[in-house]
């Protein structure tokens, strides 16, 4: 059964096949935004001590597709097993035939995404919602293939979103937007509309008159088509029947009415309810009464604001436009993100969560589960947390969960690490292994973020940073190198040594996967210790720590736990150790 909140590691397709974790009908919202078959590595960027960005970069993922007949018959295959309908398998096919090495990555990535859109289909409960980001690289394919997973009449919306100011493209329109597509599963999906601020322009447009109430629009009390009852007689001086029109005063007027008066209009018989609202001054006539068309007054406090549309695109330069706002400018909270963010994590791909605050607000509600099988830095992880949802959280790098963890404590403090588990990471020496096998830099990143610091692409020896106090405003570096190979010998040790020494490094710690030689240990004490100036207090300049001890709870001895001037905040601590 799926168990809310969780960062799954790993293969989403893996995690989503699973039925016990994932059984149908179990997810209310999903929101997906994966690679976009732009032919691009993504690269995330890390902070150096001084908070300046730094040029060293770690690979986040290649979002490259290749496409071989044999690759491609297994896909294919794969596919049709998955339960896929065959006009997807058609489809796909259709375009890697078409000749050019495009047609081959595009037709890759189709089947990439098509086998993980059948399972999010199964696992999406009959009223849930999925939203799919894109570009224009594949949003067109992508949105044939959604039509036949989810059914062409379950297409609800194609939301244009503006992900930059502008772009110099040299010889086409400046290519500025992205796409998101809104399908539901079935037509009991509800929809929760979004009102978004009035611009100043449309309140003195629109919103016209004012009395003792405040500002107000006139709006028809009539409706088009004429009636043979009550409601298609003449009131007062205007017969509504002459114009095709008939009485209909809106809802707002029932529930107006029933706040300034405590009575319920429909009590009264149909004309007598025009007399009721004309008697307590919600019938707007203009320059003089029982003359001209009669309208109700519909004020500004009572209205909710713009109902938000297909399009959103924060509008550089119109900050002070926005009605009651001085400062926003036209959708400014899906505001694409500058590098002066403070929201900006350096996570490639990023998107203000904002946007992803809209999307949980118009298809679920509090206590939904929301899923996103692509979850990147967790910017819709963070929105559903903040939101009182539920979350699910997938990747395949342990680079984005550690970011996610980070992300999470560092906003919501850390007791919010109770609130969610994390499943698919090594949990002893033998799924370690496991994971140094397999993947050698997955192995690194993982292990770097048990000792909670920021992993760096190798870099004269840097595999890992993190920062620690000297005094009340300045820092030094502290170098963290993984070996997760069987062979360990003492020269490690006097590389890391020296690698500390060309970085003016204070500390250099040392993870190992197998159990280092005595000769290192050795060496390692050799180097003495480190005198912090803050804590009084020496500290081993080389350490070096198993991952077996590391699960053991036997950490690293660096001046952070004892701070002499009283306890470190969580936030105070957090950015003493870990650079981000």
């Amino acid at each position: 059964m799926t168990k809310p909140n969780a960062l799954y590691y790993g293969d989403n397709l893996n995690w989503l096949r699973n039925h016990d974790i994932f059984p149908n009908n179990s997810v209310d919202l999903i929101y997906l935004d994966p690679p976009f078959n732009s032919d691009a590595d993504y690269n995330v960027i890390f902070n150096e001590p001084s908070g300046e960005q730094s040029q060293a970069q770690i690979q986040a993922f290649d979002d490259t597709w290749g496409w071989d007949k044999e690759s491609c018959a297994i896909a294919l295959k794969d596919l049709g097993m998955a339960g896929g309908k065959p006009e997807v398998v058609d489809y796909i096919n259709w375009v890697a035939n078409r000749g050019d090495g495009f047609s081959k990555s595009t037709a890759a990535y189709l089947s990439m995404m098509a086998i993980r859109l059948i399972e999010l289909r199964r696992v999406l409960n009959d009223k849930g919602a999925i939203y799919l980001h894109c570009d224009t690289a594949a949003s067109h394919y992508l949105k044939n293939v959604m039509d036949v997973i989810f059914g062409a009449t379950n297409f609800r919306s194609e939301i244009i979103w503006r992900r930059t100011g502008s772009n110099s493209a040299a010889k086409r329109f400046g290519p500025i937007h992205q796409t998101i597509f809104y399908y539901v599963k079935t037509k009991l999906a509800p929809y929760y509309p979004i009102a978004l601020p009035y611009t100043k322009g449309y309140i003195e447009d629109y919103f016209t008159e004012n009395d003792e109430r405040g500002r107000y629009r006139p709006v028809l009390l009539t409706g088009p088509g004429t009636r043979k009852g009550d409601s298609g007689k003449k009131w007062r001086n205007y017969d509504p029947t002459s114009s095709g029109r008939h009485w209909q005063p809106a809802s707002y007027l029932y529930k107006k009415y029933q706040i300034l008066t405590k009575q319920d209009l429909a009590q009264f018989p149909f004309l007598e309810r025009l007399d009721k609202l004309d008697e307590i001054g919600l019938v707007h006539w203009g320059k003089e009464k029982n003359i001209g068309v009669p309208n109700y007054k519909y004020y500004l406090e009572d209205a909710p604001g713009v109902l938000c549309q297909d399009i959103w695109a924060y509008q550089p330069g119109t900050e002070g436009c926005v009605y009651g706002q001085a400062k926003r400018g036209i959708d400014q909270d899906v505001k694409w993100l500058s590098t002066k963010d403070k929201e900006r994590l350096g996570y490639p791909t990023q998107k203000p969560e904002g946007l992803l605050d809209r999307i949980i607000k118009a298809s679920s509600k509090e206590g939904d589960l929301v899923l996103d099988p692509f979850c990147g830095c967790g910017t819709s992880v963070s929105s559903a947390q903040k939101l009182k949802r539920n979350w699910i959280g997938i990747d395949v790098t342990w680079l984005a969960i550690d970011k996610v963890e980070k992300r999470l404590k560092e906003t919501y403090g850390e007791k919010v690490k109770n609130t969610y588990a994390i499943k698919g990471q090594p949990t002893d020496l033998a799924s370690a292994r496991a994971l140094a096998e397999k993947n050698k830099k997955e192995f690194e990143i993982w292990a770097i973020s048990l000792v909670e610091a920021a992993s760096r692409e190798h870099d004269g020896g840097v595999d890992g940073l993190l920062s620690i106090p000297e005094s009340k405003n300045k820092f030094t570096k502290v170098i963290v190198q993984v070996k997760g190979g069987k062979t360990l010998i003492p020269g490690m040790v006097r590389d890391l040594k020296g690698t500390v020494d060309n970085e003016s490094a204070a500390i250099g710690l040392l993870i190992t996967l197998e159990k280092p030689t005595e000769g290192m240990n050795d060496l390692a004490v050799h180097y003495g210790e480190y005198e912090s100036p803050i804590w009084d207090k020496s500290f081993p300049i080389i350490q070096i720590r198993t991952i077996s001890e590391l699960f053991e709870g036997k950490n690293f001895l660096l001046p952070w736990g004892e701070r002499p001037e009283k306890k470190a905040t969580f936030k105070e601590e957090r950015n003493q150790r870990t650079l981000l």
